[in-house]
């Protein structure tokens, strides 16, 4: 099991930083050229800025238990049809049971986007938002390793 951050655009990545090493879990940041991420304890792999080159492979790594760290809902998809857990950076988890309507808000929202609409504006990050991040962070990663254990 890793945690696998989709790291362009991915606020609070150090609570993903810290619940990684207290868990002792492997910890990949993928992003493009054109962010500079560090980490003191996960593993930074830098790729081309090409169209969803990042997302893509993101989608590719990630395998059975691992979590995703995303706010890419396709991404989200992908990976829950993998039986990986996905996650946004605000803590909100990604489920077979919300995917297919959040799917469907965005494609309405592109529609108004692209007809002149406008579509509301992003809340700024919270306390909160980082709260929920490192509960709902630590309830995959226990899930996980738990469900690793079973199936051994």
């Amino acid at each position: 099991m890793a945690i696998i951050v989709d790291g362009d655009g991915c606020a609070g990545r150090d609570i993903i930083e810290s619940v990684a090493k207290s868990y002792n879990v492997p910890l990949k940041i993928y992003c493009d050229i054109h962010h500079v991420i560090t980490s003191e304890y996960g593993e930074v792999i830098v790729m081309d800025s090409g169209f969803q080159a990042v997302d893509m492979k993101v989608a590719n790594e990630a395998k059975k238990g691992d979590i995703v760290v995303t706010q890419d809902y396709g991404v989200a998809a992908m990976v829950l049809g993998k039986k990986s857990y996905a996650i946004s950076p605000r803590g909100y988890i990604f489920s077979e049971n919300n995917i297919d309507k959040l799917l469907f808000e965005r494609h309405i929202s592109a529609k108004v986007r692209r007809s002149g609409g406008k579509t509301g504006k992003h809340k700024k990050r919270s306390e909160d938002d980082n709260a929920s991040l490192r509960e709902n962070l630590i309830r995959l990663v226990e899930r996980s390793l738990r469900d690793s254990e079973t199936n051994v």
